[in-house]
């Protein structure tokens, strides 16, 4: 080697060593934020560690005895109750947004003031979960101005308890997370339908398709992976379903707990100071969702044909030997 050429490899710059420094930051955070909180969670979740009045009890460790009473108690009912809450709102969620992505994107409809509908469909997605259960509960009160128009029209005798009954509270659970999601989720399909070639519809009118066969045939195979992405997402949010049903209910699932999801389970836990059974149903959750996430893996890296990218991969490895 000259030593024109050493001297230009002993001034070189390494940008991989300022690659890991710019990132290093996430990784602390991650640590800290994170990873540390989620090992210490997974440890207390095997111990009993409670506080009873002022006296702390434990750490003592009773292996999967918060699991077993998890099961054998309130989680089943809690769990079924988040699922139920998630469907009522999702079902019209994808219908509507189904529609209004095939609406907005078919270029012979050709809507007008496509900008305007579109904003006013994301707004509420702008507005605090908050927000919205408070709204409600202020509507729909003994005394809120609902009531009060009906009877002053006549057309009841006495105010309707609607936070008394089970159906009209899971009810509007499922409104208000339909109205806060269902735009996000238009704006995601509507964006999958445009990445749709225009030639196979095209193609497909002139050999004498339907819109319907269009949409079952050619858009419904081809938005797959999108659709999948938003349904295994919406589920994942539904599981962390809290801030609507606690503020609708004031924190008690009233009536008879049919509104008391998974998290406000944790979150009652939390506050009675029981850190061992809080951990075991953040673990539960936690395994949930890593299940949830690796099905959506699985479905947006496998092709038509069944195989993964991996797997084709692998497969044209062996052709090229052969």
């Amino acid at each position: 080697m000259t030593p024109r050429a050493l001297k230009s490899k002993k001034h070189s710059i390494s940008y991989a060593k300022w690659g890991y420094r710019f990132i290093a930051p996430f990784f602390l955070v991650f640590a800290v934020f994170q990873l540390i909180p989620l090992l210490s969670t997974i440890y207390y979740s095997f111990f009993e560690f409670y506080r009873s009045g002022l006296k702390e009890i434990g750490p003592n460790f009773i292996g999967l005895e918060n699991y077993r009473q998890l099961f054998t108690t309130d989680l089943p009912k809690y769990m079924g109750n988040t699922v139920l809450l998630w469907i009522i709102g999702f079902v019209p969620q994808i219908v509507i947004s189904l529609l209004l992505a095939a609406w907005f994107t078919d270029m012979r409809i050709r809507m007008r003031a496509q900008g305007f509908f579109k904003t006013v469909i994301y707004l509420p997605n702008l507005i605090m979960a908050s927000a919205f259960a408070m709204l409600f509960f202020a509507l729909f009160s003994d005394n809120g101005p609902i009531n009060s128009l009906m009877l002053s029209f006549g057309w009841i005798s006495q105010p309707i308890r609607y936070l008394s009954n089970v159906w009209t509270v899971r009810s509007m659970v499922g409104l208000m997370n339909f109205l806060m999601w269902f735009g996000n989720t238009t704006i995601l399909l509507m964006a999958a339908v445009m990445g749709v070639d225009t030639g196979l519809y095209e193609a497909a009118e002139i050999d004498g398709c339907t819109s319907h066969q269009m949409f079952w045939k050619i858009t419904m195979p081809l938005i797959r992976p999108i659709l999948i992405y938003v349904i295994i997402t919406s589920m994942i949010g539904g599981l962390q379903m809290f801030d609507v049903p606690q503020i609708l209910t004031n924190g008690k699932g009233s009536p008879d707990r049919v509104a008391t999801t998974i998290i406000m389970y944790l979150n009652n836990h939390m506050f009675s100071k029981n850190y061992g059974m809080a951990g075991a149903v953040s673990v539960v959750l936690f395994v949930i969702s890593a299940v949830l996430c690796l099905v959506v893996f699985s479905v947006l890296t496998r092709e038509d044909d069944g195989l993964t990218r991996a797997q084709r991969k692998e497969l044209k490895k062996k052709g090229g030997k052969a």
